[in-house]
């Protein structure tokens, strides 16, 4: 039964065989400081992640944080326990919100109480998010995949499932949706315009989202990536549900949802290159004709499609996109003296996110570029061994957040990847 004690020598022994130390010891303290610090084990047992230096949970960043432990959790009883309760908890806060992107661990109305939005002394954050809904699924297939686990899928993991079809359908016509969101005077990314309901769009098949995975808004509603991740996650009940639950309704319904996402993104999502003529991906769209062509480091992003599981990293169109992404065409590429990479409106100018270098790297059949990305990661902590948030290009000094848990376990999930670790 492989144990935290066992990987972190494994690790230690194959970095030290290549001369490369510094990704051992960057390994070993953020593979240790998620268990260590992040993790509350709650009285009666159930599992709550706070995202780093905010006290508080994201549904998002808890499955990219446990996500490396799947690896301990193909032998190891114990981590499959611990990944199948945070699966039951995020569940719970979907049926108490499910447009809530995060939580509070006690319903003490900690976070952003005076929005202007149906809050919940649950909530932290109430700004919805189509990832939010996506990722919890990703983590109970990915346990059931890879160990064989079958607890979680229970009747709360059930309800969830209905209220997440229920929301992406209901997104599908946002015009008639109750949802809105406004927050006064604060950063124009961090409110809805158009009295909160977001800006004019048409029906594409695909389903609304008001903010980006970053916790910005969306500048058209269609996010392009996050619906990617729908499609994905939407694929992977088809599978889950017939064979746990016995629930022909809701897989036509599930299926249906599918099929006319993915038409939309193959008719909306779709665009040509006018400076190549090639087909790329765009990111964000509202059905008027309206695109925008960037990315952002946050994940899904369309940097993030073959990571997601949404198409192969050799295919055509993605690769097409790649190329504009990883470019200065793309608006949050940055490129600096210290290193070059994908930031976010979320952040300043002109800092880049470690965990885009991090999605970069995962995206890449090359194992030079995944090497060298390492470095890069690696390099620009700024001595502390902790995966900032972003920092500059030109001095990686220069960071936002001293503590960001999903930078650390993205750059674990590489160096596993790199190391062939992860199957």
């Amino acid at each position: 039964m492989l144990g935290i004690t066992e990987m972190l020598e494994a690790v230690d022994t194959k970095t030290r065989s290549m001369d490369k130390e510094a990704w051992g010891r960057q390994f070993r303290n953020c593979f240790s400081d998620t268990l260590l610090r992040t993790l509350h084990i709650q009285e009666d047992g159930s599992v709550y992640l706070v995202t780093g230096d905010i006290p508080a949970m994201w549904l998002r960043d808890s499955t990219a944080q446990i996500e490396p432990y799947l690896v301990l959790a193909k032998t190891n009883v114990v981590f499959q326990l611990l990944i199948a309760k945070l699966v039951q908890k995020q569940c719970e806060y979907i049926l108490i919100d499910p447009y809530a992107n995060a939580f509070n661990e006690q319903p003490n109305s900690h976070g952003h109480q005076t929005d202007q939005t149906i809050m919940s002394p649950w909530v932290w954050e109430r700004k919805y998010e189509i990832d939010s809904l996506c990722y919890p699924v990703r983590l109970a297939y990915l346990l059931y995949e890879k160990t064989g686990y079958t607890d979680h899928f229970n009747d709360t993991f059930l309800q969830a499932v209905r209220e997440m079809v229920n929301v992406f359908t209901t997104e599908q016509h946002h015009e008639t949706s109750d949802y809105s969101f406004e927050r006064f005077g604060a950063r124009p990314e961090d409110t809805l315009v158009n009295d909160g309901k977001g800006s004019p769009l048409a029906y594409t098949g695909m389903t609304w989202s008001g903010f980006r995975p970053s916790d910005d808004a969306c500048q058209y509603g269609y996010l392009v990536p996050a619906n990617m991740f729908a499609v994905v996650i939407l694929t992977y009940l088809t599978e889950i549900i017939p064979r746990f639950y016995t629930e022909d309704a809701l897989v036509a319904d599930i299926i249906r949802l599918r099929d006319e996402i993915q038409a939309g993104i193959e008719k909306f999502g779709i665009v040509e290159d006018k400076h190549t003529g090639k087909k790329i991906f765009a990111y964000e769209v509202d059905g008027l004709g309206n695109y925008t062509l960037m990315d952002d480091a946050n994940v899904p992003s369309l940097l993030s499609a073959p990571y997601l599981g949404y198409c192969d990293a050799d295919d055509d169109v993605y690769l097409n996109t790649r190329e504009l992404l990883l470019s200065d065409r793309n608006p949050y590429y940055y490129s600096g003296t210290v290193a070059s990479g994908i930031g976010s409106s979320h952040t300043p100018e002109p800092y880049i996110w470690p965990i885009a270098l991090s999605i970069q790297g995962l995206t890449t059949n090359n194992r030079q570029e995944k090497e060298r990305l390492l470095d890069v990661v690696v390099g620009t902590t700024a001595g502390t061994m902790q995966c900032h948030e972003s920092f500059d290009v030109n001095d990686e000094h220069q960071y936002t957040r001293e503590w960001f848990s999903w930078s650390n376990m993205m750059y674990c999930q590489l160096l596993l990847n790199y190391l062939e670790l992860d199957e």
